[in-house]
């Protein structure tokens, strides 16, 4: 059951990235992924209103960190997005996203099996090859390899810090983790001088991304509930997969040769770490 959450994350995580990327061309990147979280935070918000949970202290500070690792990943994402190269900050991010969290894992007593940890190692360069995008020139904001790294170890430590909360806290620190998550991409907005207000009708499609965040996060808050952090940690970060996928078939992108392998490792990656 947790590998079977952790794909659920990382699908609605790659439908997610697939809608914002396509809204993002007209709403802006900024706007559109404060509308997400603020809708996924609302959403989880009714969710606490009919489920059961008691959340300590503890719990929420755990989510108050998620929530910051979500925001600045994102935020460090975009600004790298936008002033370096996406070859370049994608992969590096999807990576970062992997190694903490497994780091965690092993720090904190996890031991997965052989074939799980070929599984891991396989994952890492599926995860490089499917998120880059070659023949990319550099633009004059730089390589945009800081950007990727910080927003890598933002995403790592939403998974890391999510981990980290019982079954029994039940849904109000996710519900947490997605409210500061957009008040730490408006501080970064703000910081950088760039444009988050919504303001035209494309920046409600930040609307449905945010619904598909706030179930990949949840799935995987989930699975983390039953299941080693380095297993579902690594299942879910191979969501660039999907919207790989999605974005041949809807938009018929061309794959490109590397993509191609790296879709196959990401195949036998969860192959691996299912059997083992």
């Amino acid at each position: 059951m947790p590998i079977l959450l952790s794909l659920l994350a990382a699908v609605a995580y790659g439908l997610s990235d697939f809608n914002g990327g396509i809204f993002s061309r007209r709403g802006g990147a900024w706007a559109v992924s404060l509308v997400g979280q603020v809708t996924g935070g609302t959403l989880v918000l009714l969710l606490v209103l009919v489920t059961d949970g008691s959340p300590t202290g503890t719990d929420l500070a755990w989510s108050l960190l998620a929530g910051l690792g979500n925001g600045f990943g994102t935020a460090f994402l975009y600004r790298g997005l936008s002033s370096g190269r996406m070859g370049v900050v994608a992969p590096v991010s999807a990576v970062g996203s992997v190694l903490v969290p497994v780091a965690v894992g092993v720090g904190t007593g996890e031991r997965p099996g052989q074939l799980v940890w070929v599984g891991i190692v396989l994952a890492l360069p599926a995860i490089w090859l499917v998120s880059r995008e070659p023949a990319e020139t550099a633009s004059p904001g730089g390589s945009g390899l800081l950007d990727g790294i910080l927003a890598g170890l933002g995403f790592g430590t939403l998974f890391a810090a999510l981990a980290q909360i019982p079954e029994e806290a039940g849904f109000l620190p996710l519900a947490l983790n997605q409210l500061v998550a957009g008040v730490a991409i408006v501080a970064v907005a703000i910081l950088l001088r760039r444009d988050w207000v919504p303001r035209n009708r494309y920046a409600a499609g930040g609307m449905l991304s945010g619904s598909l965040g706030a179930l990949a996060t949840g799935a995987f808050l989930v699975a983390t509930q039953g299941g080693y952090l380095t297993v579902t940690s690594v299942v879910t970060s191979l969501y660039p997969a999907f919207t790989v996928l999605l974005a041949a078939t809807v938009l018929r992108e061309h794959v490109h040769r590397a993509q191609g392998v790296g879709l196959a490792l990401c195949a036998c990656a969860v192959a691996l770490v299912a059997a083992g």
